[in-house]
């Protein structure tokens, strides 16, 4: 499984931006995938999710109303619509994907075996 992910730039405070992220392979609806971001000098974080069953959705705190996940299974993609974005919302975002997460995983690294190599968001005036 490979995936790539793209859409990232620069954009000022209350801009929007929508990531992309193209999985591999033919079993697609299978997998469930996140978003994770890194900020300089922060740790990693969930950012939100979307499972393969019923496309069940989750968000952090910090992007709830502020960001939509979804996905498109005929082209192989999960989408990051993000609005009214932050200075705070600055850093490296990843997609990463697993089949037979269960719902109490999704929020955790650890359940993600495939990751992308992460594309850059940077909001600033």
């Amino acid at each position: 499984v490979q995936l790539q992910a793209s859409g990232g730039g620069l954009v000022q405070p209350g801009g929007s931006l929508r990531l992309s992220c193209v999985h591999s392979g033919n079993t697609f609806s299978r997998y469930t995938v996140g978003w994770f971001r890194q900020a300089p000098g922060k740790e990693r974080e969930f950012v939100a999710g979307i499972r393969s069953s019923g496309g069940t959705t989750l968000y952090s705190d910090s992007v709830k109303g502020r960001f939509t996940i979804s996905r498109d299974n005929a082209k192989n993609t999960v989408y990051l619509q993000m609005n009214n974005l932050k200075p705070e919302d600055t850093a490296v975002y990843y997609c990463a994907s697993g089949s037979g997460i269960i719902l109490s995983s999704v929020r955790s690294e650890a359940a993600y075996p495939y990751w992308g190599q992460g594309t850059l968001v940077t909001v600033s005036s």
